[in-house]
């Protein structure tokens, strides 16, 4: 774990706070963050030249390094401000009909279950969202079950592909197979995989999929994408109109120039992707994702152990984060105690019947964190 600890003094994290919530809005290295500061000076310096000029040369340069880092084409991959956003633009240009069937899982994040329900209730499709018990089984057998819910009426199926509240690795590769085999539309929230876990989406295989590079990626906060088959790309409608529509000097995709250019924003944050991307690759990344796990797969066991909890996974289903079940009545007070008490920064939230605990593992991370957390409940448990 040597790797990782000097990695300590490169993030701008407060020292003070024990901090292991990476997966909730991550964290940015200092040459990455620098990186993205001097984006914003140029803005600053000249605006109309930058925006007016060279913005489209920019991003697309930004979108040739996501796109190689992806394994999919440049003009496959737009930028967005967060995957909640994607998924909006995605969901509103469906043409759900009254009856269609929205197939996913009872682990989705809980913004997506809520646009999910928005646009039901305005279109009259249903969502059918099928039960992954805990402990979860192999993948074959989650995706059997959750295959088991298609219908005549499936119009398509959206699947997390690390979960937020439980961090599972779901077999999203599966279930895209098997939909794209029917017929079926497979849209993917990987919005804890870059950076996670390898990605190639081509092989992947869904029709559509949204990641956050400001988490895991350790991109500036704001930096997510989409991707979409180039047969799915003609049906997506913008969901901002702007100068791309109708574009008097068109870039050879449609798909870029609807989605990418809406109006005037902050393009800082994706012009840092590149950045990211490369400060990862000099650090030997998949070295410390290794060590992540492994000082993950430790702690879990202690944790578990301390609380007289089984795990809901095997070793294999989480990478860098996992979820622990805590026997609290007030996870949010709960959360509060720990961070204003003990200064550590980890989430506590309800899910189904119980309370959990979601520990993240990232590069600046000790061993002494976990020992200040195994502290901490011992104190407050």
């Amino acid at each position: 774990m040597d790797s990782i600890v000097d990695l300590r003094s490169e993030f701008l994290l407060d020292p003070k706070i024990i901090y292991l919530n990476h997966g909730s809005f991550g964290a940015c290295p200092r040459p990455v963050f620098e990186t993205y500061q001097a984006w914003q000076r140029k803005l600053e310096l000249e605006p109309v030249q930058f925006l007016g000029m060279h913005a489209a040369e920019y991003l697309r340069t930004a979108r040739e390094a996501l796109a190689g880092y992806l394994g999919c084409q440049t003009d496959e991959v737009v930028y967005f401000p967060n995957p909640t956003t994607a998924v909006n633009m995605v969901v509103r240009s469906l043409n759900l009909q009254p009856g269609d069937e929205i197939l996913t899982a009872d682990h989705e994040y809980g913004a997506m279950d809520r646009t999910w329900r928005f646009i039901c209730q305005r279109t009259g499709a249903k969502i059918v969202r099928q039960p992954i018990p805990l402990p979860v089984g192999p993948p074959e057998q989650v995706a059997d079950s959750l295959w088991s819910k298609v219908s005549a009426r499936t119009r398509l199926v959206f699947l997390s592909h690390i979960t937020s509240q439980t961090a599972l690795t779901l077999p999203v590769e599966t279930v895209c197979a098997r939909a794209r085999e029917a017929g079926i539309l497979s849209i993917i929230d990987g919005a804890h995989a870059p950076g996670q876990i390898p990605l190639d989406l081509k092989s992947l295989g869904a029709d559509l999929y949204t990641g956050a590079c400001h988490k895991w990626l350790c991109a500036p906060k704001g930096s997510a994408f989409l991707f979409a088959r180039a047969e799915i790309e003609p049906a997506l409608d913008p969901l901002v109109v702007s100068w791309g529509w109708e574009a008097e000097e068109p870039s050879g995709s449609s798909f870029v120039d609807h989605h990418e250019w809406q109006g005037t924003r902050d393009l800082a944050p994706f012009l840092s992707v590149p950045a990211a991307i490369e400060y990862q690759r000099s650090h030997d990344w998949p070295a410390i994702q290794s060590a992540c796990h492994d000082m993950a797969v430790a702690w879990r066991t202690r944790l578990n152990q301390a609380l007289g909890q089984d795990p809901i996974c095997g070793e294999d289903a989480f990478h860098q984060m996992f979820t622990v079940q805590v026997p609290v009545s007030d996870p949010r007070d709960f959360q509060s105690q720990l961070f204003h008490e003990h200064h550590i920064e980890i989430p506590v939230f309800r899910w189904k019947d119980a309370c959990w605990m979601r520990v993240s593992v990232q590069a600046y991370n000790r061993p002494s964190d976990f020992e200040a957390l195994m502290e901490a409940l011992d104190v407050l448990l």
